[in-house]
Formats: C-alpha cells, sequence, structure tokens
C-alpha cells in the first residue's frame, strides 16, 4: 500500500522551545497494553491519546479526536501543524487486531495507521516507537492465509508496517511483544481451558505459547522511550522461559479446582502437521455441534499463529530495555489472569458448579 504522505524531514517552523516535561502522543491507549503504558509514562510525559469515538476519561491524560486511518487523521491542516510543534515523541500502539475483521480492513488500519505516524514524527522532527509482534518471525503459509485470511492480514500488515518504518529514516525504535497477557484472545482460551470446553488443541507436546505479562511490556517501551534509545528492533518476549502448551492447560485446571470445578481433562495436543490434513477437514464436516466447531476453528488459528516449537529470542533485561523474565514470573502473571477470568463470571462458574454436581437420571 503506497503512502499518501510525502514526509517532512525539516522542523516546521514555529517549534517553541522544549518544555520541562516532554510530550508524548500514544495511541491506542483504550487497549490492555495501551492502558499499561499510561500508568508506565504518565509520571514522565505529557500524554496526549489519539482515540475515534470512546472517551478514555483519564485525568492524567488529554484527548485528541480523530481518525488513526485518515489523511492527516482528520485534522484541519492547522491542527495538524499545531500537533507537529506540540509533539516530543510518538508511541504508536494502536492496531486492528480482531480477525475476524475483513482482510482488506485489518490491512488498511494497520498500514495508514502506521503510515500516518511516520508522516507525523518526521514533521514533528520526533522519535516513532512502533508496536509491532513478535509472531512476524512466522510468515503465514498460502494454506494458513486461505484458512485463515484475518490472522495472516494481521501477520502480513505488521511486517509491512516494519518495512515501512525502517525506511522511512525516522529515529526510533521497533518493538515486539509475544502474547501480551490480557488480550482478548488469550482471555477467551483460559476461560475455556478453567470450564473444561476445550477437548483439542492444535500443537505438538513441546510447543510452546510465549506470553508476557503487559507489565513487563510496558516497562520496556518506557525505557527504551525514556533512554531516548532511537534505532533498533527489540524483542519483548519470554524466550526460553516460555511455557509449554500441557503446563498452560495444567495451571488452568488448578484454578479450575481452586474454585469449585471438577478438574478438567488435560486438551488432547493435535500435532501441528495434523492440523489442516486430519482436525480442520473434519471441522467442515457436520458431526459436531456447530458451537464447538466455531470454537476449535478459533483455538487453530490461534495457536497456529501463536505457538512455537523453537524459543523466541528476547531482549528483556537488556539495556534500557526493562527486566528479563522468568518461569516462575509468567506463571504467576497466568494465574492472575486466571484469577481474574473467574473473579468476572461468578454466575457462570455458580450454573457450571451445578451442573457438573446434578444427578444423572438413568433409564430403568
Amino acid at each position: 500500500m503506497p503512502s499518501d504522505n510525502q514526509r517532512l524531514a525539516l522542523l516546521p517552523v514555529g517549534r517553541t522551545r522544549r518544555r520541562d516535561r516532554p510530550s508524548l502522543l500514544l495511541t491506542g491507549g483504550s487497549g490492555v497494553l495501551g492502558r499499561a503504558l499510561i500508568d508506565e509514562l504518565a509520571p514522565d510525559f505529557d500524554l496526549l491519546c489519539l482515540r475515534r469515538k470512546t472517551p478514555l476519561r483519564d485525568p492524567r491524560v488529554r484527548e485528541l479526536q480523530g481518525d488513526l486511518v485518515a489523511p492527516r487523521l482528520g485534522l484541519s491542516p492547522l491542527a495538524w501543524h499545531e500537533l507537529a510543534l506540540e509533539v516530543d515523541v510518538v508511541l504508536h500502539c494502536a492496531a486492528e487486531t480482531d480477525w475476524r475483521t475483513p482482510p482488506q480492513d485489518i490491512t488498511r488500519t494497520n498500514l495508514r495507521g502506521a503510515d500516518n505516524m511516520l508522516d507525523l514524527a518526521a514533521r514533528a522532527d520526533a522519535p516513532l516507537y512502533l508496536v509491532s509482534t513478535a509472531f512476524v518471525a512466522d510468515t503465514p503459509t498460502e494454506e494458513d492465509r486461505r484458512r485463515f485470511p484475518g490472522a495472516a492480514a494481521y501477520l502480513d500488515s505488521k511486517a509491512r508496517a516494519e518495512q515501512m518504518t525502517r525506511e522511512a529514516g525516522v529515529p526510533g525504535a521497533i518493538v515486539r511483544p509475544s502474547v501480551v497477557m490480557g488480550q482478548h484472545g488469550l482471555t477467551e482460551a483460559i476461560g475455556s481451558m478453567v470450564l473444561g470446553q476445550t477437548p483439542v488443541l492444535p500443537g505438538a507436546p513441546e510447543a510452546r505459547i510465549d506470553m508476557v505479562p503487559r507489565d513487563y511490556v510496558s516497562r520496556a517501551i518506557g525505557d527504551l522511550v525514556r533512554g531516548g534509545v532511537a534505532d533498533g528492533e527489540y524483542w519483548l518476549t519470554a524466550g526460553k522461559e516460555a511455557i509449554g502448551l500441557r503446563e498452560f492447560a495444567d495451571v488452568c485446571a488448578d484454578v479450575a479446582v481452586r474454585h469449585g470445578l471438577p478438574r478438567p481433562q488435560r486438551p488432547r495436543l493435535v500435532p501441528v502437521d495434523a492440523v489442516h490434513r486430519l482436525l480442520l477437514p473434519m471441522l467442515e464436516g457436520t458431526s459436531l455441534p456447530a458451537s464447538l466447531r466455531r470454537r476449535l476453528e478459533y483455538y487453530a488459528e490461534l495457536l497456529l499463529v501463536f505457538q512455537r516449537e523453537l524459543p523466541f529470542d528476547t531482549s528483556l533485561g537488556e539495556p534500557d530495555c526493562g527486566t528479563r523474565l522468568t518461569r516462575t514470573d509468567i506463571r504467576a502473571a497466568l494465574v492472575r489472569n486466571a484469577e481474574c477470568w473467574t473473579g468476572d463470571r461468578a454466575g457462570l462458574l455458580s450454573r457450571s458448579r451445578s451442573a457438573a454436581t446434578a444427578p444423572m437420571e438413568v433409564a430403568s
């Protein structure tokens, strides 16, 4: 997708002296990671958050209503110029992450958004920090693109946004978190595991799910921004500490038992190379309930993208890049996420306990 913007490399006329607290423009402030970034950066920056419709209602930030993909963010030429005069740092966290969105809309949002932020950073003479994803390391196959067009469009658009950033010549850095704990897809998977609604999972026994607590990600990004890091690509991942699928399932099962539910059976793992050959063709038949087919299709998409047999590299713990994770940290964060899910669904858990203990009628 070609850029609609002509990069302006010179400082705009009218730039005043730097303030005591630099001004940082954040996109995606309403998301799971965005909220953590506000907590992390508010003590050191005047935060300006771009939002389209839903107000953030956070007294620590000023809100700029605009459209991420519109030319000049939907601002007037004067407002666009004044924004460039004000901004000292751009942190682009917003992206279309819902894989049920039409692929062309995912591509448009993620590329136009990155292009507009690069243009603003160039006009403001400000560094840009692009939040990408560690899973750009996994190139979708043609079969993946056919089966899972939303996930493929997401990964492809993130890789292309990175390339745009490298070619733009704007100072800053690319950060690549893996699965940030608290994101919707992971939370939904945790819930299904706790309730015992996941009889099978696509993945080999040795496959890992690289997950990172959001506070570790926000701290690493905050360190990079505060440190004035002006180039480089940083992997915000668990690396060799990433837990396996079986361990993930066991942690969720332990939480279920603590809340009075029957211990879920450990899901049967279907090797990745058998997913397309056996599991997905089975889902296209009529032998399974529609709700179960949809759930398995969702997890097939989620896990075929997010699981790995080999660990990522990690930059956590390097200078100006947060703290390295331990396996204990990851398990503790996973437990917190599972407990948070159960705490918000007391009624659902009560019904599940009742169904598990109800006497079964036996025909005589």
